[in-house]
């Protein structure tokens, strides 16, 4: 009973070494992500050879229907690795139109942006690794209730067009893809503890949490750049 114990209460860094392997592998196909998504937001912004809007978005889709209906074993791994990066293109060239927005207010936003993103996600990254084995697997219920409230939150905005409720939408968007951080990283670490040893898969949860938190952080900066022009 005291090893069982100790070992679900153990950090990350006491986990079995197959599972830290499995980490690593996790976080080389998040960095492919994001390379490949920069290469998708640069398509759209720069070349303008491919635009974001309702195709990509069904591109997207559609890799990830893709990489799900595609089993994960030796054999497949560099397909799935292709349509990963297939599915972080997409993502990225979708991300192109909210990125002209922001150039057009102020184009030191997006580094920013992405800066910020960068800290909060490698902060609450280490809080999940290193705090007990599934300590924030609790928060499942409150996340998807917030989420709940943004769908709502979201849906009334539609008909009331208030500012202040889009501000609040954004920033409890923002804590919640945060939450989601926390969660997702236990959460594979516990698959991968019983034998999920899916990279690319668990890859796809961190890249959307990382690319929503830099979308609501890029939007939450653009705001207050613009308030401030406004006082001036």
């Amino acid at each position: 009973f005291n090893y069982v114990k100790k070992k679900y209460n153990s950090p990350f860094c006491l986990s079995s070494r197959s599972t830290q392997l499995h980490l690593k592998n996790v976080y080389s196909s998040l960095a492919l992500c994001m390379f490949v998504a920069a290469a998708g937001a640069y398509v759209h912004v720069i070349t303008r050879l491919f635009q974001g809007g309702l195709l990509t978005m069904l591109g997207s889709l559609a890799m990830m229907v893709w990489l799900t209906m595609t089993p994960h074993c030796p054999q497949t791994e560099k397909k799935r690795l292709a349509i990963l990066s297939g599915f972080a293109f997409f993502i990225g060239v979708g991300l192109g139109p909210t990125m002209d927005y922001i150039i057009s207010i102020n184009p030191s936003i997006i580094v920013t942006a992405f800066l910020g993103t960068s800290i909060i996600f490698v902060c609450f990254t280490l809080s999940a690794l290193y705090a007990q084995r599934r300590s924030f697997l609790f928060l499942w219920g409150t996340l998807t209730s917030g989420l709940s409230i943004l769908l709502l939150v979201s849906f009334l905005n539609m008909f009331l067009g208030s500012v202040m409720l889009f501000k609040a939408h954004i920033y409890l968007g923002l804590a919640i893809m945060c939450g989601f951080v926390l969660f997702d990283t236990q959460l594979i670490i516990e698959k991968a503890e019983m034998g999920d040893k899916d990279y690319i898969w668990h890859s796809v949860d961190l890249f959307l949490d990382f690319v929503t938190i830099f979308r609501k952080l890029m939007v939450i900066l653009a705001m207050n750049e613009k308030d401030n022009k406004k006082k001036k």
